[in-house]
């Protein structure tokens, strides 16, 4: 009887026949379809927990902290993936458990950042601008200006939290690659968003940055493409637009931790967000552009002709990728430090 007692009590912990009844996701926030999850632990029987950060650095101090033996999946951004491996926080993914892999675009299989997805599947992909009140702004506003020149900046606007998106931005206002190490250009760009930090509303991420807009907090703000979509379909009196000078493409992944406490549940949980219908559902949530080919007849129609979601090829010949830096990732560290304390 005692026996009995005790397994039924370990069904009742576990949730399911497989022992994995629960699924640790560490994630953006405002990034995933809840009902899209909640399908999910219907068909495993099963709980998803989720953990949110706001930017990469916050994402990346906590799985170091432990977090790669307490989450099953992380969202990681395509720059970051080289650094998780190499520090052994997240697992090589069993591909015989991701079928689904074949519904990706052909270009988002290889990725330079790691080829065959041999840690890191593509999940959303998307470009960084910067979202306006456009009764505020000047008509035609085209250019980081609008947050880095006192003559152009509205009276209210906010800036990017995250040290990679807001250096780069400074970076390719003045005509650098948002990938550059060098320590003059660095500095350039350091001493041009000081300056700016000075005049702004303060520091926030892309979900705060679009909100500060919309609730009139701000009348700019950089934010990621999807928020800024979401926004304008919110207030439209509000618009999105790629500097002229240049500015980054992004491309987030779904990854397991090294230390995963459910492995197997984790490359389910992946291989789920795979489907067609399912990766068209999390896309028209997040507005955010579908790496998934076989998602395209599911994807809403206005999303796929929406400017914002998918530029038009003249705007995306002005974007670039982030760069994991290596060993030289010390100066944005050391120039974020300078940015936030000075």
């Amino acid at each position: 009887m005692r026996k009995a007692i005790w397994t039924l009590l370990l069904w009742s912990l576990c949730g399911t026949g497989r022992g994995e009844g629960r699924l640790n996701l560490f994630i953006w926030s405002e990034y995933i379809d809840p009902e899209v999850v909640a399908e999910f632990e219907r068909k495993e029987d099963c709980k998803v927990v989720i953990d949110l950060y706001e930017d990469e650095a916050a994402m990346t101090a906590k799985l170091r902290s432990g977090g790669a033996g307490l989450y099953d999946v992380v969202v990681p951004p395509d720059h970051t993936v080289p650094g998780l491996r190499a520090t052994g926080l997240i697992a090589r993914l069993r591909h015989e458990n991701i079928p689904n892999l074949k519904n990706l675009r052909p270009k988002f299989r290889n990725p330079p950042f790691d080829p065959g997805n041999q840690y890191s599947v593509a999940y959303q992909w998307g470009t960084v601008g910067i979202y306006v009140r456009t009764s505020v702004v000047t008509a035609g506003a085209s250019s980081w200006g609008v947050l880095f020149d006192p003559g152009l900046q509205p009276s209210k606007f906010a800036l990017i939290d995250n040290p990679r998106d807001l250096i780069g931005a400074a970076l390719n206002y003045r005509g650098h690659g948002l990938n550059s190490v060098d320590l003059g250009q660095l500095k350039e760009a350091r001493d041009l968003i000081v300056a700016a930090k000075e005049r702004c509303v303060g520091f926030d991420g892309s979900v705060g940055g679009k909100n500060k807009v919309l609730s009139r907090v701000a009348d700019a703000a950089i934010v990621y493409s999807g928020e800024a979509a979401r926004g304008m379909a919110e207030d439209s009196d509000t618009t999105f637009f790629i500097p002229k000078e240049g500015s980054q493409i992004w491309l987030d992944n779904l990854a397991v931790l090294a230390g995963a406490p459910h492995r197997d549940l984790a490359e389910r949980f992946i291989n789920f967000l795979l489907d067609p219908e399912i990766g068209a559902r999390i896309s028209n949530f997040t507005q955010c552009a579908s790496p998934n080919l076989a998602s395209t007849p599911f994807l809403k129609a206005e999303d796929l002709k929406n400017p914002v979601i998918y530029p038009p090829v003249e705007v995306m010949d002005r974007l670039e990728f982030l760069k994991d830096p290596g060993p030289r990732r010390k100066l944005y560290d050391e120039l974020w430090t300078q940015i936030k304390t000075r």
